[in-house]
């Protein structure tokens, strides 16, 4: 099992690969998650919402994440698979399956069609974990999921299930204020957005899921560096130019973005993935008009983002 000590840095969070009539371009995702690996990442993870999670059949979610697997053990690097579902036998089905292809670890929000009761949090961890148990648990908090959890249900959970080594905490959750990442540190790794890292860092913050470091993985690798040693003047300076990064994504907020129609824009704007930025419907599709329109913006705005360079320090 993974220790806490390998659940550190910026983790890629992947989108995923579709060809023209939908379907996964299972050559396309896999050239870009060997790019990746070949990077340096600590590790690869997919079917979070980057990876759309809530767009894929169970057969597709395989197919997916045989290859992620396949790919990041032939690099040496660990995977992490994402087993969220709206039902507890659902993610069992999941999480044995990860266990069964040899991923490192899992990831797993709280079910999110209907709100899960306090009552019903430690059981579901613990039939989830049962159906994993060689394999680390991290969970991605989010208010997508109608709930929250406090510290002690945190704590709680984790004293059930020690597998639960890490927190992907997002905003209006717990782990993303100042006091709520100390606390959660303390038993935790706690991970935030790579803009985050000068603020909370201090307070304990130790990685992100990340959707930056595939679209420059020389500047977040450099920044996790300097989170390490702990640099944080010059780690200010970093997740200032992300921030101002982030109002280059007002015009497609606007649009109707969505989480994977971002990720797939900003792994594109550099080149570093070539897959095509398309995502599944409802939701609205990055374009590659998009992508040109975007990396227009960044090269007056935020140049330094777009020098992939080589993968050192920034």
């Amino acid at each position: 099992m993974l220790t806490r000590n390998q659940l550190v840095g910026p983790w890629a969070g992947l989108p995923v690969a579709w060809k023209e009539d939908w379907s996964f371009d299972e050559a396309a995702y896999r050239a870009d998650l060997e790019r990746t690996c070949r990077a340096g990442v600590p590790g690869v993870y997919t079917a979070g919402t980057s990876g759309e999670l809530y767009a894929m059949e169970f057969d597709e979610w395989k197919a997916i994440s045989d290859v992620t697997v396949d790919v990041c053990r032939a690099c040496g690097i660990p995977s992490m698979l994402g087993i969220t579902s709206t039902y507890t036998l659902g993610a069992q089905r999941r999480a044995e399956y990860a266990l069964k292809i040899g991923a490192d670890a899992v990831q797993i929000a709280l079910p999110y069609w209907l709100e899960i009761k306090d009552a019903e949090v430690i059981p579901f961890f613990k039939d989830v974990a049962a159906s994993c148990p060689e394999l680390a648990l991290t969970l991605y908090e989010t208010a997508r999921a109608k709930k929250c959890l406090t510290i002690e249900q945190h704590r709680e959970i984790q004293e059930a299930v020690p597998a639960y080594l890490a927190v992907k905490s997002n905003a209006n959750t717990v782990g993303h204020t100042s006091e709520g990442c100390r606390q959660l540190s303390e038993f935790v790794n706690v991970w935030v957005s790579e803009c985050k890292w000068d603020e909370l860092g201090p307070h304990g913050a130790i990685g992100c899921a990340s959707a930056l470091v595939y679209m420059n993985p020389r500047v977040i690798m450099s920044m996790f560096r300097m989170l390490q040693r702990q640099e944080w003047d010059e780690l200010n300076k970093w997740c200032a130019i992300l921030r101002r990064h982030n109002t280059g994504l007002d015009p497609f907020t606007q649009l109707g973005f969505e989480d994977t129609a971002y990720d797939h824009m900003q792994g594109a704007v550099t080149g570093f993935l070539q897959m095509h930025p398309r995502s599944r419907g409802p939701y609205i599709s990055c374009t590659p008009e998009h992508v040109a329109q975007f990396r227009a913006w960044m090269q007056q705005n935020v140049p330094e983002l777009l020098d992939l360079g080589e993968a050192s320090d920034a």
